[in-house]
């Protein structure tokens, strides 16, 4: 018998997966308690983002600065570099002590080589594309690192790299960046569109919003639903509902431990 009144899922069961198990591996291998005491729900607003700039080069500056502080990354050895300066380049030898992120963390490269970032000029426009664009950015260095410490790559390995990297960037808290850029609409008038200035992204809209709500479920202190575009708050809404019925029957150990730490 169809049960009329059954609420259809966001996301497919596989999909649901995939994010879950790369949540639980960006917990194990990105601090988790990290995420649980100090990461906090990143949105488009004076509150997180509070400078005024008057120049491209001083954006691209600020927002990063702030991206990588909220990231928990502002003691590790990296530098922004204006992207006619941009080379392809190999993650130098990293030593990490104490805590990977967080102000405990240390980290620190083969003989003092700094890391650079650089950026699409074409995002100062729209900052949301940037600060996602670097929260992602600041995933593949993350998933590097592990790599080069551990050996270890998120679920999929590098097939499924670019979409690791997109939930381990919501892992960081900017899941409503990543969201609102996921999908970019290219109507309109043809000159208002300028397609350089989009986000690649690797998660589906649907996708990323689950992550989001995922990461959500764990701060429920932190309201972002008002921040993301108004044809995804229904959503996230959605995927609360399937993540709720999830987080019921789920006996992932890692997943039911935090779920335990949140409510203590």
């Amino acid at each position: 018998m169809l049960d009329l009144f059954k609420k259809k899922p966001l996301i497919d069961d596989d999909e649901l997966a995939f994010i879950a198990d790369t949540f639980v591996w960006a917990a194990t291998h990105l601090d988790g308690e990290y995420f649980l005491h100090e990461t906090q729900i990143i949105t488009p607003s004076g509150q997180f983002f509070p400078e005024q700039v008057s120049s491209i080069e001083e954006m691209a500056k600020t927002v990063f600065k702030r991206v990588v502080d909220y990231a928990g990354l502002s003691h590790w050895p990296l530098t922004l570099v204006s992207p006619a300066d941009a080379r392809a380049q190999t993650l130098p030898r990293l030593q990490v002590t104490n805590r990977l992120r967080g102000s405990r963390s240390e980290v620190y490269s083969e003989n003092g080589a700094l890391i650079p970032f650089s950026f699409n000029p074409q995002q100062i426009n729209q900052p949301e594309d940037l600060v996602a664009s670097y929260a992602v950015g600041l995933a593949h260095l993350l998933v590097a690192a592990v790599n080069q410490q551990q050996g270890a790559l998120p679920p999929g390995g590098p097939e499924k790299l670019p979409q690791a990297c997109d939930v381990i960037a919501v892992f960081l808290g900017f899941g409503v960046m990543l969201s609102n850029t996921a999908y970019q609409f290219k109507g309109g008038c043809g000159s208002c569109y300028n397609p350089y200035a989009n986000r690649q992204a690797a998660l589906t809209e649907a996708q990323t919003v689950f992550a989001h709500a995922l990461v959500s479920h764990f701060k429920p202190e932190q309201r972002s639903n008002t921040y993301l575009k108004p044809h995804l708050r229904g959503q996230f809404k959605q995927a609360k509902s399937q993540l709720k019925r999830y987080m019921n029957t789920s006996s992932h150990p890692l997943l039911l431990a935090m779920e335990s730490k949140q409510h203590a």
